[in-house]
């Protein structure tokens, strides 16, 4: 099947129906928009697009933190026919740079915080460079753009501007809307080219599916220039008539849970990290304590206590969710089997920026364990292996979700397809007879062990991870032998009195601990602890070639 509504058009539509509404705003400030509001500052952005003679299909770049402005340029940009490029704030100065020159981005619109690192000079190719504020445009030399664009929309609108003056251009789905730059794994961003059709097959698939009512809250807490936060934080429910809230601030667990609190949200987009690091602080000191577990094995018991620790996270996450959709990475194991256990209404899905981004995604209700749910209804997948069903292979998905391809760079575009015309994803796994998907790691991860076997460092790492006082690891292969590459938790062990020169002791046992839940060749010699973070994506993924 294919989904058919026009992208563009169904912003108009959701302008006109919810006028009054609110639609933007950034958490702990005054700054808000509500449609109308909105409506009239991309109006605002137009008139200044025709003033720059901007044609249909131009790139326009956008860099800065989430925010309600942001999200005015972006909706500007893509509802005037023009190709917005969203940049990641995290990307180093030279990253910009090569963006916008190898894009060929005509305006570029950047935060006041992230210009002071650029260089003018080194984009040569752009026709005007702006800066904004939270509140709108910073002035150029003696022009006030905020006011003189005020002045003439005020001229084109004489008689105020009503729901009727919402009128978008036509723009068909065939045509590309957004060239987003991987924030990848592998060190190498490409310029995904992503068409109104791919948009539409992610979001009106949610519609139909998640649950989202007009007038509906959310925290948006993932960076919006990422395929997964921009299209189901910021696109989906400005086209769905909701209020997103721009949280603007790394989403650690007080800051989220203090936000949900205030914000109530009705639904919550989420990466793995953020759940996990939640059910750490949460969940984790109640349940380990020896008393609780001695308490749980009672039946009867058990299920009181479980469903107290459901109603106390339930409100944790504000109390009014439909669910928690989790996407971007696989969630631990063990998080995932308590959470189903208690019946948290989490749900799965899976997907990839070139697939704008979402392949497979199941609800909650209908989740098979250990899955990333099933495919997509208007995408198609298959199983690079003989046996797609017992026998892991190459995950590779067709459809209308699959992007047209890298910009301007044929020989990796023709490297990610295969010669039939199906997505070759990179990710290992198998699928059910339902089209249920099951990933046991990247290609490019897999190590092999000393007699040829395969081997998924994540598995290991998921294990690892829910060991005493790891934040983080990561597994890798040397001289034929598998290290832990750990980041301690030096928060936790600082809170329970544990010195930096103990956690090698601490390690060792966790070594021991890990190697009796592994299989003998998936063993590994030894942990090497690190002193900071590993270097992650925006998407919070860690950054894995860095690493040996």
């Amino acid at each position: 099947m294919k989904y058919t509504d026009n992208f563009v058009k169904t912003y108009e539509e959701s302008f006109r129906r919810n006028f009054e509404l609110p639609a933007l705003s950034d958490y702990g400030t005054d700054i808000s928009f509500t449609y109308k509001e909105l409506a009239v500052e991309i109006e605002k952005l137009h008139i200044l697009f025709e003033e720059y003679s901007v044609g249909e299909g131009e790139k326009i770049a956008l860099i800065g933190k989430n925010s309600s402005y942001w999200g005015v340029i972006y909706l500007a940009t893509m509802t005037y026919g023009a190709v917005v490029v969203p940049i990641l704030q995290d990307f180093p100065p030279d990253d910009v740079h090569h963006i916008i020159e190898h894009s060929g981005a005509t305006l570029f619109f950047v935060s006041e915080a992230i210009m002071k690192n650029l260089d003018r000079k080194k984009m040569p190719g752009l026709r005007e460079l702006f800066t904004y504020e939270d509140r709108g445009l910073s002035a150029i030399g003696e022009r006030n753009l905020q006011k003189e664009l005020t002045e003439k929309f005020g001229k084109k609108f004489p008689s105020g501007y009503l729901e009727d003056d919402v009128c978008f251009r036509e723009i068909p789905n065939e045509r590309v809307m957004i060239l987003n730059y991987t924030s990848g794994t592998t060190g190498f961003s490409k310029g995904v080219l992503l068409t109104g059709d791919n948009l539409v097959g992610n979001l009106i698939y949610a519609r139909y599916t998640i649950g989202l009512k007009r007038g509906d809250r959310m925290v948006s807490l993932l960076p919006l220039a990422h395929a997964y936060g921009g299209a189901f934080e910021f696109l989906l429910p400005i086209q769905e008539g909701c209020h997103a809230v721009f949280l603007g601030k790394t989403p650690t667990p007080s800051i989220l849970l203090k936000a949900f609190g205030e914000i109530k949200p009705n639904l919550i987009i989420a990466v793995p990290l953020i759940l996990e690091k939640i059910y750490k602080r949460m969940i984790v000191p109640v349940i380990s304590k020896k008393s609780m577990a001695v308490l749980l094995k009672i039946p009867g018991i058990n299920s009181l206590i479980y469903s107290t620790i459901r109603k106390k996270l339930i409100n944790a996450f504000g109390g009014q969710f439909i669910q928690v959709v989790i996407g971007g990475a696989p969630l631990n194991a063990e998080v995932e089997a308590f959470l189903l256990k208690i019946k948290f209404p989490v749900s799965v899905g899976y997907g990839m920026t070139e697939c704008a981004p979402l392949i497979s995604f199941s609800l909650y209700k209908d989740y098979i364990k250990y899955s990333c749910g099933k495919i997509l209804p208007n995408m198609e997948v298959r199983i690079d292996s003989l046996d797609p069903y017992n026998t892991v292979g190459e995950i590779q998905v067709k459809g209308q979700n699959v992007m047209q391809g890298y910009y301007n760079n044929e020989e990796a575009t023709s490297h990610i397809f295969t010669d039939d015309g199906w997505l070759k994803t990179g990710d290992l796994g198998t699928i059910d007879r339902n089209n249920n998907i099951f990933i046991r790691g990247r290609s490019k991860n897999m190590l092999l062990g000393p007699s040829g076997q395969n081997i998924y460092p994540e598995g290991i790492e998921a294990k690892l991870d829910n060991l005493p006082f790891v934040a983080e690891s990561v597994v890798v292969g040397r001289d034929n032998k598998l290290v832990a590459l750990v980041f301690p938790d030096l928060e936790a062990a600082s809170q329970a009195g544990i010195k930096q020169d103990e956690l090698k002791n601490i390690m060792e046992s966790n070594l021991a601990a890990l190697n009796k839940s592994v299989a003998s060749y998936e063993k590994v010699a030894e942990i090497e602890l690190r002193d900071k973070e590993f270097e992650k994506t925006p998407k919070k993924s860690i950054k894995r070639y860095m690493y040996s």
